[in-house]
């Protein structure tokens, strides 16, 4: 959501668009739809080869040795071990203060473009603060709630495990509109999805359906 947006805001910037309302459609032509694509498929590739090899050096090192469950950064810093000796902890530090200062920018300004689009405010980094003071807010208030939560003592790998599952229940839905907006004209014009992307999608859905089922099936079995 914060990438689609931020996007937008560059189109609208760049004058490469016809957007200067809401609702107006934006001037699409077939290499940005080919930029986008090659994009996506590259960001799906490599996020994917990561998940990989972190389950699979997990498996071989933590749970190898029966750690069943991370409770904590340290623990986790364990799997880095075999590979960095007695600096995993340091460079296992060095990833999550990198990742922090990547991810939490995106993430504030991800809520506050949902929160604004919703509230029907003014959003967008491209806009100073005095023509977006509840967009900016948001984000303040959002950073804030995170270092809160951290003083408070709340467990880190705990709430990365529970917001990882309700992320993957809500995807269920979003997965479906996302699959019929991609098959709508209306929106997308002659760019719908082509039958292979329509096939993989929704295997997609059927399978992450099939998933939230088996969990709750699990949960109150």
């Amino acid at each position: 959501f914060w990438q689609a947006s931020e996007e937008v805001e560059e189109e609208i910037l760049d004058a490469r668009s016809a957007v200067t309302d809401f609702g107006q459609r934006p001037v699409v032509n077939e290499k940005k739809i080919k930029l986008m694509r090659n994009d996506t498929n590259m960001g799906m590739i490599f996020s994917n080869m990561i998940t990989f090899f972190i389950i699979l050096t997990t498996a071989a090192t933590l749970n190898k040795n029966g750690i069943l469950t991370i409770e904590s950064p340290q623990t986790a810093a364990l799997a880095l071990r075999p590979l960095a000796g007695d600096f995993a902890y340091i460079l296992f530090a060095v990833g999550i203060i990198a990742i922090g200062l990547q991810s939490i920018p995106v993430l504030a300004g991800s809520i506050a473009y949902s929160v604004s689009e919703a509230l029907g405010i003014k959003e967008g980094l491209s806009k100073k603060f005095s023509d977006a003071k509840g967009f900016y807010l948001i984000i303040a208030i959002a950073t804030l709630i995170g270092v809160l939560l951290n003083l408070i003592g709340v467990n880190n790998i705990q709430a990365l495990f529970y917001a990882s599952i309700v992320n993957g229940v809500l995807a269920v839905p979003l997965i479906f509109i996302i699959i019929r907006m991609a098959d709508d004209k209306k929106i997308v014009g002659k760019f719908t999805n082509r039958i292979v992307g329509r096939v993989i999608a929704w295997t997609l859905f059927i399978f992450m359906s099939a998933s939230v089922l088996l969990m709750f099936g699990s949960i109150f079995d």
